[in-house]
């Protein structure tokens, strides 16, 4: 369990749902706020700086997916979208917009708190120890420990999330990885059986690093397998 001392924002037009989460997550530790419209929710969030936001998709003037894209404009905060439960559609463009993870509704509070914990462990795992380049081919450069990744001698602007990623298909360089196992590497147990998550995610990451996210270089798909990455770099 975070502490105190983690600041969840949560944006949701839905005043009863917002007071209860509001409740429970502070019950169990967290400093907690609420929006109930996306305007306010966006000006809350620059002048707190919250640890992890909780936002609804569904809400009157600037929606979810809109106040989603534009805190990723600025910030690589993790952002827990609330779907409609059946709706893949709203899942597909939050995770496409930046979040990184949603909740379908209606949901139990229980389950919100094990995602929230499970994002923000992912968020803030330490890297390795140590400096090793595990990947360079004059182009694209990856180094662990500081888990630094460079296109061109410039900084990729990668989630915590969607960095794990590269790294977990760099350091299985050249073996084709199943969405299951790339799934338990890098979102873990609480996520089995989900793999449309690599799917998006992969998807995400080709748009920041490939030159033709269409035709990818790095992140090969193998048809009915998984994902193979590209194996020519010079690694030490």
């Amino acid at each position: 369990m975070f502490s105190d001392s983690t600041y969840v924002l949560v944006i949701d037009d839905d005043s009863r749902l917002a007071d209860a989460v509001s409740t429970y997550l502070s019950r169990a530790g967290y400093a907690v706020e609420t929006a109930l419209d996306g305007t306010s929710g966006i000006k809350q969030f620059h002048a707190r700086r919250p640890d992890i936001v909780i936002l609804d998709v569904m809400m009157p003037g600037i929606d979810g997916w809109e106040v989603c894209r534009r805190l990723r404009e600025t910030s690589r905060t993790p952002i827990i979208m609330l779907t409609a439960k059946s709706d893949e559609a709203d899942r597909v463009i939050g995770l496409r917009m930046g979040a990184d993870d949603y909740v379908g509704k209606p949901f139990s509070l229980k389950e919100l708190e094990a995602r929230i914990e499970a994002v923000l462990r992912r968020a803030n795992m330490p890297p390795p120890s140590g400096d090793s380049v595990v990947y360079d081919d004059g182009h694209l450069r990856l180094v662990s420990g500081s888990m630094r990744a460079e296109l061109d001698g410039e900084p990729l602007n990668l989630t915590a999330t969607e960095r794990r990623l590269l790294f977990a298909m760099a350091d299985n360089a050249g073996c084709v990885l199943s969405p299951d196992q790339i799934l338990r590497m890098v979102w873990g147990p609480e996520y089995d059986g989900q793999t449309d998550y690599v799917k998006l995610y992969v998807w995400r990451v080709r748009q920041k690093l490939e030159p033709d996210p269409a035709r990818p270089t790095y992140i090969k798909t193998e048809r009915g397998l998984g994902y193979r990455f590209n194996d020519v770099g010079l690694r030490s």
